[in-house]
């Protein structure tokens, strides 16, 4: 048994495509009281986050299917774990990007195991201080949204979602004013890459607009070739 400084085992989530490195970081970890397992793809590691269990996640920028910083915004609407983001990338923009959508730090490769930990210690150690939740309810002009309860209102008035439904329009409404793309509503609810063949989004998405549309004002706009955006002043 190896010693481990605050008495028990951390785990550790490491989403990454180099299989090599997730391998040696794998057998350096465990030497050092941590546990750590890894998956090779956005939407597993999105999964694999929403199933809990993990202290921090270690994730690349630049990944197959839908890459980090998706992953990171996906991530922070529904979790408040610790993300440290590892990239290749050393432009500023990209360090600047990820944590402004909610990265706890930022570190370029290629680095030291030694200085990774060392982040990695002060990240949890920063995470054990109180966090802002984020708001259950929020409203966005005639819409009132609870997450915790998934209930949704139109002008004072009850509106009936699928499960599904309210997933995508609660994306949507805390979203607003920005394109959401297809993609990123695939990752969240299906754990994969949309393809030009899924039209599932497309069809609940008309769902939406007619449970939740009236006097032809439009809630949910169509952005021609990236996604949809919610709109709330019409």
């Amino acid at each position: 048994m190896h010693e481990r400084a605050e008495g028990t085992e951390r785990s550790i989530l490491l989403i990454d495509d180099d299989k090599e490195l997730c391998a040696l970081m794998a057998e350096y970890f465990s030497g050092q009281g941590f546990h750590l397992e890894f998956v090779h793809d956005g939407p597993r590691g999105l999964a694999r986050v929403f199933d809990g269990g993990f202290d921090l996640v270690l994730l690349d920028v630049m990944l197959p299917i839908v890459d980090g910083f998706e992953i990171l915004r996906q991530i922070r609407r529904r979790s408040a774990v610790p993300v440290i983001m590892l990239t290749a990338r050393t432009e500023q923009r990209d360090r600047i990007a990820g944590l402004d959508e909610g990265a706890d730090d930022y570190l370029p490769k290629p680095f030291g195991p030694d200085e990774l930990l060392a982040r990695i210690r002060a990240v949890l150690r920063r995470a054990g201080q109180p966090i802002a939740a984020r708001p259950a309810v929020i409203e966005a002009g005639a819409i009132r949204v609870n997450s915790r309860t998934h209930e949704v209102w139109s002008a004072g008035k009850p509106v009936d979602l699928t499960s599904i439904e309210f997933d995508i329009f609660d994306l949507l409404v805390r979203s607003e004013g920005r394109a959401v793309s297809r993609d990123e509503i695939a990752a969240v609810l299906y754990q994969r890459e949309a393809t030009p063949y899924e039209r599932a989004v497309d069809v609940h998405m008309s769902h939406l607009r007619k449970k939740l549309e009236r006097g032809g004002r439009p809630l949910i706009r169509t952005v021609r070739g990236v996604g949809y955006m919610f709109c709330a002043a019409g």
